[in-house]
């Protein structure tokens, strides 16, 4: 197979990919609907490096969360980062706060996927971390381990990340 061949049928698998991928609506504890992202699909703009990283993030969507966790078997928001800029050789610290320290801070309507975002869930400091995953129409859509609901995607929008986002980091330049 040629060069030429083997592109095409990597755009052909990739498009097939995303269009067979998608959310799960269910219906929460007091009735209302919430959209749970099962998988999610790497933008095909993104550089390598970055989709490298979200590719891995996205290989523990569905894992339970674990404080200090690192593994399949169990993650938290920092071990996620931990684990996800690794595959590309970025040596980040095990802790959110810590890691918030590193790389280059940019303005929120400058995040690309695959930037880091930091989190205040604890009133005191960063003590939360995701992953931009996508961004569609504005929205930021990122990855990251929920105490509750282990590896999953967010939106940015909701108002309870809106109030705490901190900072966006870029790590991979």
């Amino acid at each position: 197979m040629n060069l030429k061949k083997a592109g095409i049928f990597l755009v052909f698998v990739f498009s097939f990919h995303l269009v067979e991928s998608c959310g799960v609506v269910k219906t929460g504890r007091r009735g209302k609907k919430t959209t749970t992202h099962i998988k999610t699909n790497v933008n095909n703009s993104v550089n390598s490096r970055s989709k490298a990283v979200l590719e891995k993030a996205n290989s523990f969507l569905g894992t339970p969360y674990r404080y200090g966790g690192t593994t399949s078997s169990g993650m938290d928001c920092s071990g996620l980062l931990w684990n996800s800029y690794k595959e590309i050789n970025i040596e980040l610290p095990r802790v959110s706060r810590e890691q918030a320290k590193y790389g280059i801070k940019i303005r929120l309507q400058n995040v690309q996927p695959g930037d880091a975002l930091f989190f205040n869930t604890s009133g005191g400091d960063i003590s939360h971390a995701g992953i931009v995953d996508r961004i569609k129409n504005g929205e930021i859509f990122f990855v990251h381990a929920s105490s509750s609901r282990g590896v999953i995607v967010s939106s940015l929008e909701t108002e309870y990340w809106k109030k705490r986002f901190v900072k966006a980091v870029r790590f991979i330049h």
